[in-house]
């Protein structure tokens, strides 16, 4: 399949600045044995039904590139068995007018085939098959892809808190499902490139940043280990996790070997660009001691915390970045404050010699908050408001469970059907994008969704918020 639009190419360059959109793609289909039903954000949202118009919005709203999920767990119907139907139909259209796709291969999910998910044996493997097929095939459509969302979240919720399959729990899963992650991907980065020599590999990761709430040596220690453990997982992609590297011991400590760690280091790959998330309400945690045990409070830092994410992925790792996801849930006027500010202060590390290549929003549509598949229960790491959770459990409709973080905004009919909004921050997106917006006494992305950015830029930074 061949027949990527004019400009294809041309997002992320150096020296250029690209405005993306991503839409909620999480896709994880448990096996049967497991008490949760599918959490399948494309049908829950309707894009399944809207998808044509959702991607013409991504063209409206003047990105270039967009963040797409491709189902993995519906598509690998088995070893050597693919269903690219739905695929064949959506990503050329994605495509259309010179908008880059970067392909989520994994989101979260993986096929029912694989019965233990992340810890059977036949993962690396099968998501290399995968990959690999997937470069093939779209070659030309699709040039970059992301091997695996957030393998730090991944982690979290497959491996340490037993929420998604396979459902293991403690620092030993988190390990286990780590490692597994980390061969995943380097295998399949070598599929890809195998497949497609040029294809884009861009590494998505979440941001850490976590401290002591109360002071108490408990969090404070707890709060140093989840820091150290929040780039493991990209260290043991890029090779990095040998004697004297600060989590190497504990690893060996919590399940893994020292052969293992050392084939890690000799599968290690490069990445082209790295892709960082970071949300100012729910990235940012501070740690206190609480009745049953330490309690995790997201807290807002707003552009500080997005400036220190990036500038410790910078200096950490020394490649070209890209904020991948980015939002805030609330009102319309905080998303469009959030808009503006979040993509200022991008644009302006930019300007300013940061490597920082584009400017992601995520999500385009509100989605379906994933405690949806558990009935409602709290599945976050964080706390919720016990009356945030009673609206859920309680309610057999979907607005208590809309995340509002949109730059449309989804609104349920008596019907059950969700209708798209689009909000003034949409708005503020497409000013940036298009370089109608003025800061100043000169224009922010003026050159269009993928231009140049350079000293000679007069950016004005925006005043960071409590």
């Amino acid at each position: 399949m061949t027949g990527a639009g004019p400009g294809a190419g041309r997002a992320f360059a150096p020296g250029t600045f690209t405005w993306a959109l991503g839409i909620e793609d999480t896709c994880v289909h448990p096996p049967a044995r497991f008490a949760m039903a599918p959490l399948d954000e494309h049908v829950l949202t309707g894009h399944d039904v809207a998808w044509r118009a959702d991607l013409d919005t991504v063209r409206d709203l003047g990105a270039t590139a967009l963040r797409y999920g491709v189902d993995w767990p519906k598509v690998h119907l088995g070893p050597g068995r693919f269903d690219w139907s739905v695929l064949d139909a959506r990503l050329p259209h994605a495509a259309a007018g010179g908008v880059t796709v970067i392909a989520d291969l994994v989101h979260y999910g993986t096929p029912t085939w694989l019965d233990d998910s992340f810890a059977d044996p036949r993962y690396p493997d099968a998501i290399a098959e995968f990959a690999g097929a997937f470069a093939a095939r779209y070659a030309g459509v699709v040039d970059h892809v992301t091997p695996l969302n957030e393998p730090i979240t991944t982690a979290s919720f497959a491996g340490l808190r037993g929420v998604w399959p396979p459902g293991l729990a403690g620092w030993h899963g988190w390990t286990c499902v780590v490692l597994a992650v980390a061969a995943g991907i380097q295998r399949s980065v070598r599929a890809v490139r195998a497949a497609n020599p040029r294809a884009v590999v861009v590494h998505v990761e979440a941001s850490t940043l976590v401290e002591s709430g109360d002071g108490d040596p408990a969090t404070l220690a707890e709060a140093a280990l989840l820091e150290v453990l929040g780039t493991v997982p990209t260290d043991l992609v890029l090779g990095l996790v040998v004697p004297g590297h600060p989590a190497y011991d504990w690893l060996l400590d919590h399940g893994a070997t020292v052969a293992g760690l050392r084939d890690l280091v000799d599968g290690a790959v490069a990445v082209d660009l790295l892709g960082v998330n970071y949300y100012p309400d729910l990235t940012p945690r501070r740690l206190v001691t609480g009745v049953g045990g330490t309690v995790q409070h997201a807290h807002d830092r707003w552009t500080d915390g997005l400036t220190e994410a990036l500038g410790r992925f910078a200096e950490r790792y020394r490649l070209p970045m890209l904020v991948t996801e980015t939002s805030i849930e609330g009102s319309d006027e905080l998303r469009s404050a959030w808009v503006r500010d979040a993509a200022d202060t991008v644009r302006a590390l930019a300007v300013s010699g940061t490597d920082v290549r584009g400017f992601t929003w995520w999500p385009l549509f509100d989605f379906v908050d994933w405690s949806y598949a558990a009935g409602g229960r709290n599945v976050e790491e964080f706390e919720l408001s016990a009356a945030v959770v009673a609206d859920r459990v309680a309610s057999d409709r979907k607005t208590p469970y809309l995340r509002r973080m949109g730059l449309v905004r989804l609104e349920e009919d008596e019907r059950g059907v969700l209708h798209r909004v689009r909000t003034p921050a949409a708005e503020r997106f497409r000013e940036r994008a298009t370089g109608a917006v003025t800061t100043g006494s000169s224009a922010v992305g003026a050159v269009g969704a993928v231009g140049p950015v350079g000293p000679g830029e007069n950016v004005v930074r925006p005043t960071a918020q409590d």
